[in-house]
């Protein structure tokens, strides 16, 4: 019998790695939900592999992509954590309002 690859390997390694990017640019947010979906693809392929092992042939996918969807995870948390301690650092949330308001101003940006 042939042996075929896992359904959700790719997607899972893709939104793993894609998970990185987003938790710079989202506060962390973006990667915890996306490296998320990631660890369920991957829990969801580990089950049908476990069922009959020998159908699939890229197992070895699976575990890279495991790994990196929790290191995008971790790396997710910690940006969340670094956030919301920068924003308490600066007083809270209306000082970190007026901080930005205040640096939008410098730059000459136009707010509603």
């Amino acid at each position: 019998m042939d042996q075929q690859k896992l359904p959700n390997v790719t997607i899972a390694l893709v939104l793993g790695i894609v998970s990185f990017l987003c938790c710079c640019f989202s506060a962390g947010i973006g990667g915890i939900i996306l490296s998320g979906i990631a660890l369920f693809l991957t829990s969801k392929d580990e089950k049908l592999y476990k069922v009959q092992p020998e159908n699939y042939s890229n197992f070895s996918q699976l575990k890279t992509a495991k790994i990196v969807a929790i290191i995008g995870l971790v790396l997710g948390v910690l940006s969340l954590i670094w956030t919301v301690f920068s924003i308490m650092q600066m007083g809270g949330w209306e000082a970190y309002l007026e901080q930005t308001k205040q640096i939008m101003e410098q730059w000459g940006v136009e707010q509603n």
